[in-house]
């Protein structure tokens, strides 16, 4: 073994010691190619040096069932957005006793890509820790970053008349985002920045283990059902993640610049409604 690969192999146990999957490796089988201290390393193929082979980029991928949609009619193949690592993938196994608790409290005061060097605060998630109904954005914006809650600033406030005309309070959904800190201006998250992050939304999404995961924009969609085709090619369509219905609709800041598709919106949201058995909020 090169003294690259045991400096990259290396790296990446410590990214995962990082994000609190140290008990995943020291419990798998021992490789005698790799001792790493006291602590057995799996038997994995050397990775590649490309970025988006690369282990840590790999492995931050969030894994999902095969992406087919639950209804009989199959929309526009997808195509994948990074490959999936040869080897063991860090999130093929739950993480036993995990919680949103510890999920926070691996996060830390997180270092770990560029965003962290303008952010005001952390922004992990809201909302109810069993809910039927997941809510997934790109990242926090100025407010967000602010306050440190998802989805508070003019988005939020559409966000949050669209889950109350579901008949839903937003107390009774779980809100985050792809990303926890605040991109500068507002922009989408970078791919680097998605595959470092991304791995505690995955976390988040198994220890609450919601019904339906609504991913608001094409970022999340993209992230969760790993393609990079937009999101107006599977918009509305049911997918499975993980043993949840996945839908994607687009996100309400697109609305507040396109009040026009807000009835495309709402098309999706009495998909969700259907699902999970909930009536339209009446009007008085």
């Amino acid at each position: 073994m090169t003294e690259n690969t045991r400096a990259d192999l290396e790296s990446w146990f410590r990214y995962a010691d990082e994000l609190g999957l140290g008990p995943y490796y020291r419990d798998r089988a021992a490789s005698k190619a790799f001792p790493l201290g006291q602590a057995a390393a799996p038997a994995l193929s050397a990775p590649a040096t490309s970025a988006a082979a690369s282990p840590q980029f790999s492995a931050a991928a969030p894994r999902r069932s095969p992406l087919s949609p639950l209804p009989a009619a199959a929309p526009a193949k997808l195509m994948p957005l990074i490959q999936s690592p040869a080897g063991p993938s860090l999130f093929e196994e739950r993480i036993e006793n995990d919680s949103l608790e510890r999920i926070r409290a691996d996060i830390g005061d997180c270092t770990r890509c560029r965003l962290h060097k303008a952010r005001t605060n952390i922004v992990f998630g809201v909302g109810n820790p069993k809910a039927e109904l997941v809510f997934v954005g790109e990242g926090p914006g100025h407010d967000e970053d602010i306050k440190g809650e998802p989805f508070v600033g003019r988005a939020g406030k559409l966000l949050t008349q669209m889950i109350e005309a579901m008949g839903l309070e937003r107390s009774d959904v779980y809100i985050c985002n792809v990303v926890k800190c605040r991109p500068p201006e507002n922009r989408l998250p970078e791919k680097d920045e998605i595959s470092t992050c991304s791995p505690f939304l995955a976390r988040q999404l198994t220890v609450i283990n919601p019904k339906v995961v609504c991913c608001l924009g094409a970022c999340a969609a993209q992230t969760l059902l790993e393609t990079n085709q937009g999101i107006s090619r599977f918009r509305g369509e049911w997918f499975d993640y993980r043993g949840s219905k996945l839908i994607a609709t687009y996100h309400p800041a697109y609305l507040l610049r396109n009040p026009a598709a807000k009835g495309e919106v709402w098309k999706d949201l009495q998909k969700v409604m259907s699902v999970l058995g909930l009536q339209p909020k009446l009007r008085h």
